[in-house]
């Protein structure tokens, strides 16, 4: 009875799968936007902060390079339409654990770093995102010097 009345007021039915994938091409957008916004806080995009962007979002989700491009290209787009961060936090707040936030975080602090100098805007910009992803300032400064020192 419950098909017919589907059929009858043309209900599409939800694959779970379907679901499944667009949450998580929802969730990669807001990760890419967040490292779009850090690599543009001080207003240069070089292509080192480029090619990092390029490579964090290859080994984290498991792209091929012009995936990785597709993403980049889409989500700068998304970025322009936005008026702030908190819907891209908020999604990954919903989704992610506080293990897999620091590991974003370490993926701003890699791009802050890969034109081995460290802006104050990138700096500002990192400390906001730390505090909308409900982190604390010691996996921030942690993440930080990681990332620094490994170099």
């Amino acid at each position: 009875m419950f098909n017919l009345k589907k059929k009858l007021l043309k209900i599409p039915e939800v694959n779970s799968a379907t679901q499944e994938q667009e949450e998580s091409e929802r969730i990669q957008i807001a990760t890419c936007i967040i490292l779009l916004e850090v690599a543009k806080s001080d207003e240069e995009f070089s292509s080192i902060e480029k090619t990092t962007l390029t490579a964090v979002l290859k080994k984290k989700f498991e792209l091929s390079a012009e995936a990785a491009e597709e993403l980049i290209e889409i989500s700068s787009r998304k970025r322009d339409e936005s008026i702030d961060l908190w819907e891209f936090t908020h999604l990954i707040n919903k989704n992610y654990t506080k293990e897999q936030k620091r590991k974003i975080v370490e993926a701003v602090w890699k791009i802050i770093y890969a034109d081995e100098k460290l802006d104050k805007y990138e700096d500002h910009f990192a400390h906001k995102l730390a505090k909308l992803l409900q982190l604390k300032h010691d996996d921030l400064i942690e993440a930080k010097l990681k990332i620094k020192y490994e170099k």
